[in-house]
């Protein structure tokens, strides 16, 4: 790994945030050392803080979408930012592959710093519960940082000391397994549900729940479906989470943060600007609603035709997740919309009326817009307020319907039908009375569209169910009249199911082009 990505790890465990909020801030002391600092819980507390914020945005800010949503056929774009991933021709050199690479490897530095450092002051204290909760949450991140380099890169080092490897001056660490990384990161995750509390100490900060979720997430994709459900069993029974009968507000309200069904979410502060704020409105939604006021809303990456075509008649998450003809919000309004925004594709030139919308599928997702900021929502710019879900209930609850499946094809097991229909029931669809593997797929689908996390289900299916879903998809573009511009692809390697390791990175570290090795002996 390169030697200045290892310096940028270690710099930024030392990052003082501008935000105002408690939640994100790391107290600003002058030169304190391991003897004088983490001696109370609110220092502790404020420095794991950051890793719910700022060290996640080159992943955040357009990553997000290009590998959960593009690269999936969910999301259509025409931006040369994304356009490698709808097309399967991403390189190493490509810009979001090393932001990738280097948001979570910043995320994981900064835990494996802080989780060295609690350790060592554990014993300067008379009572270090605190200090080991702190580990806790920092290895609950740690284990969420790998996580996304296991399924995003597939085979990748693991930098359990970073501050060893900077002092031994040698950089050149293998890949390891992938096999290896997520046993990595099911200890961290372990460790992390024994440790952490029941429920969260502040609003947003991940608990013991949290863990056993994600550790059903984890299972999941490790195709381990006794622990998937067993894990998924034990949130569903602590009654702490429950779905939000508000699908829509939960993705367009910062109100909504931290509701009742998010067990992991990014935390984002419209007012500290760059890197503080959740980006995403600035990206996906229409220029005649943002740019007026924010100086954003560019379209860049807009629903597919597939995806729309994938939500069934009468699902209530199309109009909660996607702007169409007919969308209207009242409380929504700028100069252009003074009564309130209304949704219109009925142009048919380039120089027609400046509010209407115009979009290679005559759609805009409605995932994490705010608005202008016409009704009190913080919008700063290209940034706001609103949380990004890493975790929500509704996944808990279809991870359990899958996993009942298991290595079948079906079941009508009553507890994996009841999971499955209080998700597809909010929908406003009729409960199902037998439930297939392809079925927990096209719900998952839909439930969490535009959220960054299709790719991963489609990607665990492996090379060859993959293939036949991607090349059943239409990634096309409406016509003027209606018809479809249709665009199909296609893979031809099992290698394709991960993006390359960073360029800059294999020239400075040639072990990384190296096979993989085990990490565990």
């Amino acid at each position: 790994m390169k030697k200045n990505i290892i310096a940028l790890l270690l710099a930024a465990s030392g990052l003082v945030s501008s935000c105002k909020e408690d939640f994100l801030d790391r107290p600003s002391q002058n030169g304190p050392t391991l003897d004088t600092y983490y001696t109370t819980a609110a220092q502790v507390n404020a420095a794991t803080g950051l890793l719910y914020n700022t060290i996640w945005y080159e992943w955040q800010d357009k990553a997000y979408h290009a590998i959960g949503e593009v690269l999936s056929g969910n999301m259509y774009t025409g931006d040369p930012k994304y356009n490698s991933f709808a097309n399967f021709t991403v390189q190493s050199t490509d810009e979001q592959v090393s932001r990738s690479w280097y948001a979570f490897y910043k995320v994981a530095g900064n835990a494996t710093v802080l989780i060295q450092t609690f350790e060592q002051k554990k014993s300067q204290v008379a009572d270090p519960s605190f200090l080991t909760q702190g580990v806790a949450e920092a290895r609950f991140m740690r284990g969420m940082a790998y996580f996304y380099l296991a399924r995003v890169f597939g085979d990748v080092p693991i930098i359990s000391d970073p501050v060893a490897l900077a002092n031994s001056g040698d950089y050149k660490v293998p890949r390891y397994l992938q096999k290896d990384v997520l046993r990595f990161v099911v200890e961290d995750l372990q460790y992390a549900e024994q440790n952490l509390p029941d429920a969260s100490y502040q609003a947003g900060r991940v608990t013991k729940y949290a863990a056993k979720g994600m550790l059903s997430k984890v299972y999941l994709y490790m195709k381990d479906y006794a622990n998937a459900k067993a894990k998924a069993a034990e949130v569903m029974s602590s009654q702490k989470y429950s779905l939000v009968s508000d699908y829509g507000a939960m993705f367009t309200s910062s109100k909504m943060n931290n509701n009742p069904e998010s067990l992991v979410a990014l935390q984002w502060l419209a007012a500290g600007g760059y890197s503080i704020g959740n980006p995403i409105q600035a990206y996906v939604g229409p220029a005649p609603l943002l740019k007026p006021t924010t100086g954003a809303g560019w379209s860049a990456i807009i629903p597919s035709i597939d995806v729309l075509n994938s939500y069934e008649s009468g699902d209530k998450r199309r109009r909660w997740s996607v702007m169409e003809h007919g969308f209207t919000r009242t409380d929504w309004t700028n100069v252009n919309f003074p009564n309130g925004f209304k949704y219109d594709t009925t142009w048919t030139s380039s120089t027609d009326d400046a509010t209407k919308i115009k979009t290679p599928t005559r759609s805009n997702a409605l995932k994490y817009i705010v608005g202008p900021g016409s009704n009190g929502e913080n919008v700063n710019g290209t940034a706001t307020d609103i949380c990004t879900y890493l975790l929500r209930y509704a996944d808990v609850l279809l991870i359990y319907a899958e996993a009942t499946i298991g290595t079948g094809t079906s079941t009508t097991d009553a507890s994996a039908l009841e999971a499955f229909n209080k998700v597809h029931t909010r929908a406003g669809l009729s409960p199902v009375t037998s439930l297939t593997k392809d079925q927990v797929l096209k719900e998952r689908r839909v439930e969490f569209a535009f959220e960054g996390d299709y790719w991963f289900d489609i990607q665990r299916q492996g090379f060859d169910k993959a293939k036949q879903m991607l090349a059943s998809q239409e990634r096309g573009t409406y016509n003027g009249n209606g018809t479809i511009n249709s665009m199909r692809v296609s893979i031809s390697s099992a290698s394709q199911l991960y993006l390359p390791v960073p360029q800059a990175e294999t020239v400075s570290n040639p072990k990384l082009l190296e096979p993989a090795i085990p990490y565990y002996k």
